[in-house]
This record gives structure tokens, sequence and C-alpha cells, in this order.
């Protein structure tokens, strides 16, 4: 029994008496630092030269032994005289001075440390919060400085810390502001709530109910300190920062998300330095550089703008990396932080700076911002992000269109120009457009073409007349080419997959329609046997046509699935059209486009036909339509098309020899030369292209379903 007393007795001793050094020797070193500043003569020794490093890790070591020998919970002697005496606050001050030199560095050091190996909740005290904000306001916006690397450390320490616990980002955000003396709460809530946007350093009379001082959004803190170091040229501080900052924008605490938009610059930053990189890209950046740019990632943006080979490729690489990282910061945030960064991004960057430009008149700055539009379309993914955008561009009427009614004139500007006189800014748009018709959004093709399309009122209600089908009567002298008859249609299909499709049971498909191979052979027919050329190359046969077609439908369809669009036209009986068919504006620009044909039009029109909505499919893919007086459909436009093409292609002495040598010219067989009518050469080929590629696309996606 006097054994066992003794043993706990000399227990007591070994875990007393170690407290009562530890406090010593952490006071010893904390006066061994603060000492330094009162014996020290030469203000140029650097701080990793003095012993303040060593006695800083002494300090450390100490609390983080002292903490494990504490009951779990409790603060030991030296913790608690690291927050009575205010040690953090001062090394705060030492820090602020760079005295000596490099102090900032020890002091960024140090506090990291503390806070990530010391397991005991510090960053709710007024003594760690209040040092901790005052040392982030020394980061704010100092690219370049010797301390990057500690300061992305310290940051990421602190996020990882609130990550653990979201209420901490109050306490960073929220607290006392260090410059303007005010806490967050008399402040108001958002610059939207209060009505007015203030510049930065406006200040007002505090304490009035009606006063609007400048919210501590703009004083440096946690987030300004990140999306500065975003901007580092270092790309391991960047990418840190980066990181760190999705971590935080991703929590999934309402009250965590409010307090960061509420109390943080956070959108602004990141929109300003968005339309800062737009607006440093050169304007003399070539638009088809722009376009042949690979879609950027924030992560390897400096791999990317290395090896330039233009004239303003790190600068685009620059945009379109932060593009993309704003992407992927909307995709993974809080829903309250997307749509506030989603919100600032239209209003800065889409509608402040875009669309000025876009509505110039200068054919040079059409082209750069148009296809600096291209390739933000191209990048963006985020769905919060992707609306924003589709909304300003298409604008959110969904009824069908009027002619001559412009109530977006955005959208009236942009689909006019792919129809402009000059080539170029054609083909720009409908780059655009065609960039566009990829995203997964099913506003864009309802807003371009389906919702004209819903009431069905291109089909004739009556007894069809002669003279309005779709496809001209054959010509019984005529040598029609029949799909089983030509050898490149057949030749290389695989087994599986493109064989012909049944045909339809009956009702399942409106009168008149034909099965899939009297829809192709109708394509296939509309260019006359003597202005085909295909046939003359050594190419793969129709093979490549339904293997292009059938990763076109798959892709339209993967993108079109979250539309919910229905798998059947709807019935006749219960459509009823207001007014008479209107195409809609961008489909009459394409088909008027038609008459002077570029490859783009075409592609445009393929993306088109391959979605599967059910009108999209009959309006464009089907030859058999009884089309209503006035009405035009795809294949009509195309029988008119080709026939002025061949009348003027027989006026043409030779024209079948000229037609190979633009093919060979377009194929990269033979060298380009100049030679008399070759856009209307061109023109053949192409729709000869054309006419393949929507035979494939019919063949591939397989009879319409619904009712007639």
């Amino acid at each position: 029994m006097l054994s066992r007393l003794g043993a706990l007795l000399q227990q007591a001793v070994e875990t007393r008496e170690p407290s009562v050094d530890l406090l010593e020797a952490f006071t010893e070193h904390w006066k061994g630092i603060t000492g330094y500043y009162l014996e020290a003569t030469d203000e140029s020794i650097p701080a990793r030269q003095t012993d303040i490093p060593w006695r800083l890790k002494q300090m450390l070591d100490i609390l983080v032994y002292e903490e494990k020998q504490q009951p779990a919970g409790e603060a030991g002697p030296c913790l608690e005289y690291l927050l009575q005496h205010k040690v953090l606050e001062t090394l705060g001050t030492l820090g602020k001075a760079e005295y000596p030199p490099g102090m900032r560095q020890q002091v960024l050091l140090f506090f990291s440390r503390v806070l990530g190996q010391v397991q005991h909740p510090l960053l709710h005290y007024l003594n760690v919060h209040r040092p901790v904000q005052k040392l982030l306001q020394l980061s704010g916006d100092r690219l370049g400085s010797g301390t990057e690397k500690e300061e992305v450390q310290f940051a990421a320490v602190l996020c990882t810390k609130i990550k653990q616990d979201p209420t901490l980002l109050a306490y960073i955000l929220e607290g006392k502001s260090i410059l303007n003396g005010k806490r967050a709460q008399e402040l108001p809530a958002s610059p939207v709530e209060e009505g007015t946007e203030h510049p930065p350093g406006t200040s007002t009379t505090a304490g009035s109910p009606s006063a609007e001082p400048s919210p501590p959004r703009r004083d440096s803190n946690l987030i300004t300190s990140l999306v500065g170091l975003c901007k580092s040229k270092k790309s391991r501080v960047a990418l840190k920062a980066g990181e760190n900052l999705l971590l935080l924008v991703g929590l999934a605490q309402e009250a965590a998300a409010a307090c960061l938009v509420r109390s943080s610059a956070l959108c602004q930053l990141l929109t300003e330095h968005l339309c800062d990189l737009y607006s440093a890209v050169p304007a003399c950046t070539d638009p088809a550089d722009v376009l042949a740019l690979e879609r950027a990632s924030w992560r390897s943006q400096g791999d990317a703008a290395g090896d330039g080979v233009f004239p303003g490729k790190e600068s685009l690489a620059a945009f379109f990396g932060w593009l993309d990282y704003l992407d992927e910061l909307v995709t993974g945030a809080h829903p309250v932080v997307a749509d506030a960064i989603t919100e600032a991004v239209e209003e800065k960057f889409f509608q402040g700076i875009l669309q000025p430009q876009l509505l110039e008149m200068s054919e040079l700055t059409i082209l750069g911002a148009t296809a600096m539009l291209t390739g933000t379309v191209r990048q963006i993914r985020a769905p919060p992000l992707l609306h924003r955008l589709v909304l300003f561009l298409l604008g959110p009427d969904r009824h069908p269109e009027i002619p001559g009614d412009a109530p977006h004139p955005l959208r009236t500007q942009l689909i006019d120009r792919c129809n402009h006189l000059s080539d170029e800014i054609s083909l720009a748009s409908l780059r655009l457009f065609e960039e566009l018709l990829r995203k997964p959004h099913e506003h864009v093709a309802h807003s371009l073409a389906l919702r004209n399309l819903e009431a069905r009122g291109y089909l004739q209600r009556g007894p069809a007349m002669p003279d309005e089908r779709g496809l001209p009567e054959p010509d019984p002298d005529e040598d029609g080419l029949d799909l089983e008859e030509d050898p490149y249609f057949t030749d290389g299909f695989p087994d599986a997959g493109f064989g012909m499709a049944k045909k339809p049971p009956p009702g399942s498909a409106p009168s008149g329609k034909g099965q899939v191979s009297e829809v192709v052979s109708s394509f296939l027919c509309l260019v006359p046997e003597e202005a085909k050329t295909s046939s003359c190359m050594e190419e793969g046969g129709y093979d490549t046509y339904v293997h292009d077609a059938l990763g076109l439908v798959q892709a339209c369809r993967a993108s079109a699935a979250p539309c919910g669009w229905p798998p059947a036209p709807q019935p006749l009986d219960a459509c009823h059209p207001e007014a008479t068919f209107y195409e809609g504006h961008f489909l009459k620009v394409l088909f008027d486009r038609m008459t002077r044909i570029l490859d783009q039009v075409t592609s445009v029109l393929s993306r088109l036909a391959a979605f599967p909505h059910p009108h999209l499919h009959e309006y464009l893919l089907d030859p058999y339509l009884n089309l209503a007086p006035g009405c035009r459909s795809l294949f009509s436009v195309l029988v008119r098309v080709i026939g002025d093409l061949m009348q003027r292609l027989q006026r043409v002495p030779h024209f079948r020899a000229k037609l190979l040598l633009v093919r060979r010219q377009l194929m990269g067989l033979v060298p380009g030369e100049q030679m008399d009518h070759a856009m209307l050469f061109k023109g053949v080929v192409v729709l000869e292209e054309f006419c393949k590629e929507l035979a494939a696309i019919a063949l591939v996606k397989g009879p319409p379903e619904g009712p007639p």
C-alpha cells in the first residue's frame, strides 16, 4: 500500500515539475526575442542569422509538448501565457515592421505551425484571430514578394481549420476590421442591398443608421490574400492558393457561404481579375489563333503559355486559364456562392465588356470579340455560369418568334451576322453558334429553332398541294441512285448498328413518310451524277460519313439527355398554330445563307439535324413532308439551291474537270490556284458532302416515331 502511494506521489512530482520548467523556458525564449530589439545594433542582419528562428522553434515545440501532457481540451500554462500576454499580437507587429529583415517570413512560419500543430481551438480567441487578420492584411496584393510561399502556407492552414469548423470563417472575415475600426455588423450586408456600389476607400460617418461605410470586403483578408496569391508567377504558389479557395467556396454550411459572399470581396476580386486579363489580350491578336487554342486548364496554364508561338498567346492562356478556374470554382461552390459569382461575371464581364464590343460596327472589333466569345463559350461548363451566358446571348424568350420582332438586340445582331456581307464575319458568327449548340443547355436549341416548330405549322393541314411537296417528282428517264445500288454507301459498313432500319409499323409515322432507305436515297440523289466527284477520289466510301454521323448523333443525344424532349412529334390535332408558320430568325438566316453556300452553314445545320427532338428530325431530315403553302424545309431549300447551281454549272465549259480539280484542292492533294467560277465549284462540292452527311445522320438516327 505504501509503495503504491509512493509511486503516485512520484508520478505527481514528475508531471508537475516539467510544467513549471516548460513555462519558464517558454517565457525565457519569448524574453530573448523581445530583448533582441533592445540590444541589437546592426539593423541589416537578416532575421535568419539571429537566434529568433531558433527561439520561435523552441516556443512551438514547448507548446506542442505541453499539449500532449494536458487533459484533452485544457489549455496549459504556456498556451495561456501566449494568449494572455498577446504574444501573437506582438509578433504580428514585428512582422509588419519587417525588422530585422525577413522577420515577416519568420512570423508567418510561426503562425502557420502554431495553428497547424496545436490541436486546442485557437481561432475563436480575440488575441488569436485579431493578429491573424492583421497578418493577412500585410499580404494583400503584394505580388512577387519574398514571402509568397509562407503566405500561401499560412492561408492553407487557415482554410484547413475553417474546413474542420466552418464557424471560424466569421471570426476571420467578420472580426473587427483593422483598417477602418468597425465591425462587420455595422456594415451593409452587400452593395446590392444598399442600392449603390461604392468605390474602394470611401468612408462615411460611423454609427449613422443611413450611412454606407466602405465594407470590409476591400480590406485585405483571407480572401484577398488567396486571390492575390492565385496571380503569383510561381505556379506552385498559384496552384495551392487556387485549391484552398476552392475548399472555402465549397463549404456546405449555408451560413458560411452567406458570410463568404457578404463579408468578403470574393465576387468582385474574381471578376475584376477576369476583366483585367481580357483587357490585357493584345488587340492585334489574330482571331484564328484564338480559335486554334485548345481548351485551357488553370492547373497547367503555365505549361500552355510557355511555348508561345504567336503574339498574345500568353495573354490568351492567362485569360482562358482564369476563366477555367472560375468555371471550376462555380461548379464546386455552395449554390449561394455560385449564384453570387455568376451574377458578378454577367454584370461586369458579359454585359460590361463583351456586349459593347459585340455591338461595335468595326469589322476588326467584331471579329476579335466574336472569336473571344466563341472561346468563352467553349471554356464554360459550370451549369450556373453556362445558364447566365446562354440567357445573355439569346435572351429568355421561349414563345414562337414573329417576323421582324427583335426583343433581344444582341441575339438579333449575332444571328444577322451569320449572313453578313463579309464572309469572314459570317464564318466567325456561324462558328459561335455551332459552339453554342455543343453546350448541354436546352434553351439553346429551343431559342434558335424549337420554339418555332412546336406547333408543326410547317405541315399542310388539308390535302397536299402537288407543287408544295418537298420532294420533286423523279424524272422516269433519269438514272436514280438507289441506296442498295450505291457501292460507296454499303462498302465497309459494320454489321451492327448501321443496317437498314425496319419499316415502321402502321400508324407510327405520318402518312407519306418514307422508310430510312428512301430518306437516305433522297438526300444522296439531290446532287446529279454529272456533278458528283467523290466517287472519283480514293475515299473510304460512306462508312466514314456514317462513323462521323454516329459520333455527332451520340454527342447530341448526350447533351440533350437532361432536356426531357418527347420521343415523338406532337399530334397534329393537338397543334394549333397561332399564325402563319415562321421558321424563326436563325433558320431563316441559315436557309438564306445556303444560296451562298459555306462549310460552316452545313456544319451548323448538321448539328441541328442530329439533335434527338422529333420536330427537328421531321423538319430537317424528312424529304416527304407535306409543306404548308409558303413554307420551306431544309430539303426544299437544298432542291432549289442545287437546281440553281446546276443551271450555272451547265454554262461553264469542261465543268467536270474543273470540279475534280477543286475537290483535289480542297482535299489538299494539289496546290490551290485561282480559277474562274471557283466559288461555284466549291459550292457544288460542299453540297455533295452535306447531302452525304444528312443521309448518314438520317441512317444513324433511324425512322422517326410518333403519330401523324
